[in-house]
Parts: C-alpha cells; structure tokens; sequence
C-alpha cells in the first residue's frame, strides 16, 4: 500500500534506513518478532480450521455435542488477528483510502502520513492500555467465559494486550523514522542554502 506517496523500500534486513540509530536495535528485535508472530499466527489459523472442520463434522455426522470449539477457534483467531498486525504495520499493509493522497502536494502528503501515524499510536497505544487493564481483571478475579467450557478470559485479552503493544511499538518506530528523514532533508536543505 502507497499512501499516495514513495515509501523506501525496507533494506536488506527489513528496518528502515532512517530509523534512528538508538532505536535500530529495537527494530530488528521487532521484526524478528513480528516473523515469529506470523508463523504463529499461520499455526493458529490452521489449529482454527481444523477445529471447526472437526466441530462441523461431530455435530453433524456423528450428532455429538461440541462446546468447546467454537470458543477455541475464536481463540486462535483473536490471536492471529491481534498478534501479526506489527507484522502487517511493517509492510504498511493495512487498508488505507489513498482518495485525498492523490490530490494533496507531496509536502503535505508526508504531513498527512505523518499525522495518520501518530493519531494511529495513540489509538494503539489507548487499546493496548485498556487491553492489559482487561487482562489485569480477568486474571484477578479469575473471569472465565459463560459456556460450560468456560476458558479464562485473560487469554483472549492477553492476546489482544500483546498484539496492540507490538502494533504500537512498530507504529512508534515508523513515526520516528519518518521524523528522523524529515529532519534529514531539512538538514539537508539548509546545507544547501
């Protein structure tokens, strides 16, 4: 996905080259991370199919009860959304409507993508926050869900926690990095003056 504008091209090993040097250590843990992340992910994805190909099959063919998939493949899948979304962040993969990108200069393009990233660390940031908060109660006062399974709740929230930190933290190293190429070309421009 542009943006509507030339994002550069990762470098070999998938961190910016203008991530700032104090944050590069950070960058390449997150993007080790992140893979590890979506291999995990693509586990829980096939442990979900596989479970509701299995719920599907019981309940129908051999007219036995299942109470439990469900909650586990929303499980998995929570967990797979939640957990590779620093990855897609990376790659800068998420929708975007690129109708207003076309229209603006490209000054006020970098302006506009540079206010997206921050009102989007905040939002992640909050999430996170509130995510952790979930988990806090619901492995306090030992939340289970209402079915006669009943798993723990700090699972999902866990998940959910987890994955919007690393939303948050990767969205916070491509903001610094677009601010550290910003005041690399002011640099640059007034060297030239």
């Amino acid at each position: 996905m542009s943006h509507g504008i030339d994002i550069v091209a990762p470098a070999p090993l998938g961190i910016d080259p203008d991530t700032p040097a104090l944050l590069q250590p950070l960058a390449r843990a997150l993007l080790r991370l992140n893979q590890a992340m979506v291999t995990l992910g693509m586990f829980a994805l096939l442990v979900a199919s596989v479970v509701l190909t299995s719920s599907v099959v019981s309940r129908y063919a051999l007219k036995a009860s299942t109470d439990w998939q469900d909650e586990a493949a929303v499980f998995c899948l929570v967990g797979a959304t939640f957990l590779c979304g620093a990855f897609v962040q990376s790659l800068r993969g998420h929708v975007g409507i690129e109708a207003i990108a076309g229209l603006l200069p490209s000054s006020l393009n970098r302006l506009r993508v540079m206010l997206v990233d921050l009102l989007s660390v905040l939002f992640c940031a909050f999430f996170a926050w509130k995510s952790w908060t979930l988990f806090h109660e619901a492995w306090v006062d030992k939340q289970t869900t209402s079915s006669s399974w009943a798993p723990p709740l700090w699972i999902p929230y866990g998940l959910m926690a987890a994955g919007m930190t690393l939303l948050s933290v990767q969205l916070l190293i491509q903001l610094s990095a677009r601010l550290n190429a910003l005041t690399k070309k002011n640099d640059n421009q007034e060297g030239i003056a």
